[in-house]
């Protein structure tokens, strides 16, 4: 069985877009993929510590943070 993830990330215009722009984007990229033979499986979300950059000699300075993703996960072949 073979395994894909990719990134998704929605984009909505809150002026004139609803919660269903979102819906529509997550299901035109199902089918992109089911279109070349991958099955949909899940939604994931991803977290990830992004570590502090020190800035140089300290001018500019951040702080580390946890970033979160969400990854589509996609399946073909049988078992």
């Amino acid at each position: 069985m073979e395994y894909k993830v990719v990134p998704f990330t929605a984009t909505l215009n809150q002026k004139n877009e609803t919660t269903a722009a979102v819906a529509n984007q997550l299901e035109n990229l199902i089918k992109q993929y089911h279109s070349q033979g991958w099955e949909y499986i899940r939604l994931e979300s991803v977290s990830t510590y992004v570590q502090p950059d020190p800035g140089c000699f300290g001018l500019g300075a951040k702080p580390g943070y946890l970033a979160s993703y969400q990854m589509m996960v996609f399946s073909k072949g049988s078992i």
